[in-house]
C-alpha cells in the first residue's frame, strides 16, 4: 500500500477502503506522507467526493489519530454522554445557555469548544470576557468538574484529532475547504474523539453561515448523521436559520449578557426558542437505555430548569469552577462594555426585509470583537445590538441597531457597512423561521 496508488484511485473516482484511508491519514499525521501528497489527495476528494462509508472511515481515522477521551468512568453507570455542535454563525451563543440548562436537568455536559475566526464568534472567546475564566483544564480537572458540577467547557487540546488540525491547515491554503466530506469528517472526528455517545448538531443555514443554502445545509446534516450512525452514535441534526443574527447581541461580552438573560427566561424570542429546542433534543438523546422520555416532558424539564433558577445557578457554579468571577453572572452589567454607543437609524419608514448577518459579523470583527488571523487580540466589550429584525416595521429615525465601539471614529468606520446590511422597504414580510428542519436518522 502506498500514497500514490491511493491518490490515483481517488482521482479516478474509485472508492477507498477503510484500510487505505487509515494508512493515508496515519501516514500524514506521522509525517511519512508529505504535505504535497496530502494536498493532491484532498483535491481528488474535492472533485470526486466520498461515499458515506468512506467519509465515516475518514472520520474514524482522524478521531483515532490522537488522544480519545472516555469519560464514562467519571460518571454514574449508564450515563449517556451527549455533545452539541454548531456549525457557526453570527450571534450564536447557544452553548452558553444550553449547557447550563441541560446540566441542571441532570445530564452532564462536557464540551471542548473553539475560538472564532472571520465573521463567526467562538464560545471560548465569549466566555473569556468573564474576568478570570479559563478554558485551560487538565484531563483530571475536566473529569473532576464534570463529576462535581456536571458542566465543563474547555479549549480543544492539541492531542485531540491532530490529523484534523493538520489536514484543515492544508485545506485552508489549497482551496479544498468547501468539500462536504472533508467538512463533515472534520466536525465529527472531534466529537468522536471527545467521547460523545450522542450528538446534537445545529447546522446553520444562510448568508451568516458557512452553509449558505438550505440544500447545502441539508446535505451536510444528512452526511454527519450518516457518519454518526455508522460509527455507532445517536445523532440528531437541526437545520437552523442564519440569514440574520441569532438573538439581538453580536459581540463577546454582549452575547454573554444575553445568554444570562435567557437563563432568566428573558432572552430574545428566537434565541430562547432555539435554546429550548436544542436542550430538549439533548435530553431526549441522553435518556439511558431502558427508560423513556417524550418530547413534551423533556421540554417541560428544560423550562423548569430555567424558571426555577437551577440553570442560572449551574452557570454560576461552572464559571466559578473555571476561575471566573461569579459576581458577573449575578450582575452582568459589570461585564466589559465599550465606552461609545452609537445608534444606526432607519433612513425611511418601511418593513425590514433582510438583515445581512455576515455584514454585521464582519463589522464586529472590524470593531475589534473578532480576529482577522489566529492570535489577534480581542476587545471583549465591542459589538452590535440588533433592534430591528426581519418583519419589523420601522419609522424614519427608528434605531435599527446600536454600535458598541472603543471610539466614535471606530463606530463611524463601520456605520456604512451596517446600514448596508439592512434592507427596508414597503410591503409586509413574514418573520424568518428559527428551525428549517430536523434530520434524525441516516437517509440514502
Amino acid at each position: 500500500m502506498n500514497a500514490v496508488d491511493i491518490i490515483v484511485k481517488k482521482r479516478d473516482g474509485g472508492e477507498l477502503s477503510p484500510a487505505e484511508i487509515d494508512f493515508f491519514i496515519q501516514g500524514f499525521t506521522q509525517g511519512t506522507i508529505p504535505d504535497y501528497q496530502a494536498a493532491a489527495w484532498a483535491m481528488a476528494v474535492y472533485f470526486q467526493g466520498m461515499s458515506d462509508a468512506e467519509t465515516t472511515a475518514l472520520t474514524q481515522a482522524m478521531a483515532e489519530s490522537g488522544e480519545q477521551l472516555d469519560l464514562h468512568d467519571s460518571l454514574p453507570p449508564g450515563t449517556v454522554i451527549v455533545d452539541k455542535h454548531s456549525s457557526g454563525g453570527v450571534g450564536d451563543k447557544t452553548t452558553l445557555a444550553v449547557g447550563p440548562v441541560v446540566a441542571a436537568c441532570g445530564l452532564p455536559v462536557g464540551k471542548m469548544s473553539g475560538r472564532g475566526l472571520s465573521f463567526t464568534g467562538g464560545t471560548i472567546d465569549k466566555l473569556e470576557s468573564i474576568t478570570g475564566w479559563s478554558p485551560e483544564l487538565s484531563e483530571a480537572q475536566f473529569r473532576r468538574q464534570l463529576r462535581a458540577i456536571g458542566l465543563v467547557i474547555a479549549g480543544q487540546t492539541a492531542d485531540l484529532a491532530p490529523a484534523d488540525k493538520a489536514l484543515y491547515a492544508l485545506r485552508d491554503v489549497t482551496g479544498t475547504v468547501p468539500s462536504l466530506p472533508l467538512i463533515a469528517s472534520s466536525i465529527m472526528s472531534k466529537k468522536l474523539a471527545a467521547g460523545a455517545d450522542a450528538i446534537v448538531l445545529d447546522v446553520k443555514c444562510g448568508h451568516g453561515a458557512f452553509m449558505e443554502t438550505l440544500k447545502e445545509a441539508n446535505a451536510l446534516a444528512k452526511l454527519m448523521v450518516a457518519i454518526g450512525t455508522r460509527a455507532g452514535r445517536k445523532v440528531v441534526a437541526l437545520i437552523t436559520q442564519m440569514e440574520q443574527p441569532l438573538g439581538n447581541a453580536v459581540g463577546n461580552a454582549l452575547e454573554v449578557e444575553e445568554a444570562i438573560a435567557s437563563l432568566h427566561g428573558q432572552g430574545p424570542a428566537d434565541f430562547q426558542t432555539l435554546v429550548e429546542q436544542v436542550a430538549t433534543e439533548m435530553l431526549l438523546l441522553g435518556t439511558p437505555q431502558g427508560t423513556t422520555l417524550d418530547a413534551d416532558t423533556a421540554r417541560e424539564q428544560v423550562r423548569h430548569a430555567i424558571t426555577s433558577g437551577a440553570a442560572l445557578a449551574k452557570f454560576r457554579a461552572f464559571v466559578v469552577a473555571q476561575g471566573g468571577d461569579g459576581a458577573l453572572v449575578d450582575e452582568p452589567a459589570r461585564l466589559p462594555h465599550a465606552p461609545v454607543q452609537v445608534e444606526v437609524p432607519a433612513a425611511a419608514a418601511g418593513v425590514v426585509q433582510a438583515v445581512d448577518s455576515r455584514a454585521i459579523g464582519l463589522a464586529v470583527v472590524a470593531l475589534g470583537g473578532g480576529r482577522h488571523k489566529k492570535g489577534d487580540p480581542i476587545d471583549y466589550g465591542v459589538g452590535v445590538i440588533v433592534h430591528a429584525k426581519v418583519g419589523d416595521a420601522v419609522e424614519a429615525g427608528t434605531p435599527l441597531c446600536t454600535i458598541h465601539a472603543a471610539s466614535r471614529e471606530a463606530a463611524h468606520d463601520v456605520m456604512e457597512q451596517i446600514i448596508g446590511a439592512y434592507t427596508v422597504a414597503d410591503g409586509a414580510r413574514e418573520p424568518l423561521p428559527i428551525v428549517y428542519g430536523r434530520v434524525a436518522e441516516a437517509q440514502g
